[in-house]
């Protein structure tokens, strides 16, 4: 099994309990360093990224997952992915420094904040989108609310990042499980809350799981790879542009000596336009601009 980059689904059969470790080096790093990240938002943004791909461990997913928080706060964007072939990508945009410090980042402080998890894709003609409450500090906090209140399902999380790693723990007590050990899913979480960051962070997936729970005799499944990934395409771009209507596509043109160049904020490829380019897609192009979000 793969160190990094990796997502490994486990069961404590005895507990009745599922779970999922999620360790990401490459793909991380690679997500990090599109941007000079603050070292308190590359901190939260590796978190969701390892919780985009945790999220995934247990659900039929028919092209991606994404988490994506929004606020008029300090942190005013925070969007991560995880496809059904295990690509991940992820971006984070903060207020202006001058204007709001990045010294601290709770989430629940900050004003009109919304998260909301988002699985599958207009492509598969299926999209479902639940709302977050953010009323906690932590992204693992806020998440751990949502399946108690939304799902009705008992969920522990454990998430961490640094400059090299980021790493995330799930548990969940098993739909419609019956233990007759009462004290099963308590006695898991007193042996979860024991687990810091720094530990998370620094241990393989088996290691992690047998040191937590060998009394639970955890089973191990087959581990999935993982990765960095994007999905921008020059299709993608031409519908961004055909969304913003033909005025302002003419105008964008005018202002920049007959060329548009459009580069995705997650993998940095660039994508050139000319005139003739520009016609040919605004031939197709709806009478009113649509609203767009990061794809």
């Amino acid at each position: 099994m793969p160190v990094e980059d990796s997502l490994q689904p486990f069961l404590l059969e005895r507990a009745g309990v599922r779970g999922a470790v999620v360790r990401l080096g490459p793909a991380w790093r690679e997500v990090a360093a599109r941007q000079d990240y603050p070292a308190p938002l590359r901190a939260i943004l590796g978190e969701a990224l390892a919780a985009s791909a945790l999220l995934t461990a247990h659900v039929k997913l028919q092209g991606a997952l994404s988490l994506e928080y929004k606020s008029a706060g300090a942190l005013r964007l925070l969007f991560t992915e995880c496809t059904d072939g295990g690509r991940v990508r992820g971006l984070a945009r903060m207020a202006d420094a001058a204007v709001a410090p990045v010294r601290a980042l709770d989430l629940g402080a900050q004003p009109d904040a919304l998260l909301a998890i988002t699985l599958g894709s207009s492509e598969h003609g299926q999209r479902y989108q639940g709302l977050v409450g953010v009323q906690r500090a932590s992204l693992a906090q806020n998440l751990e609310d949502y399946f108690a209140q939304s799902e009705q399902l008992p969920t522990r999380i454990v998430l961490a990042a640094d400059h090299e790693l980021a790493a995330g723990l799930l548990l969940q007590q098993l739909p419609g499980s019956r233990v007759d050990d009462a004290d099963a899913w308590p006695r898991v979480g007193h042996l979860t809350a024991t687990l810091a960051g720094a530990e998370l962070l620094a241990l393989p997936a088996p290691h992690l799981l047998q040191r937590l729970y060998h009394e639970e005799q955890p089973r191990l499944f087959a581990a999935r790879a993982l990765g960095f990934g994007c999905s921008c395409s020059r299709a993608r771009v031409e519908s961004m542009l055909r969304s913003l209507g033909r005025a302002e596509v003419e105008a964008a043109l005018v202002a920049r000596d007959g060329e548009i160049e459009v580069i995705c904020e997650f993998c940095a490829a660039r994508y050139t336009l000319d005139a003739v380019d520009a016609g040919r897609v605004l031939a197709t192009a709806p009478s009113a601009p649509v609203s767009s979000t990061p794809h």
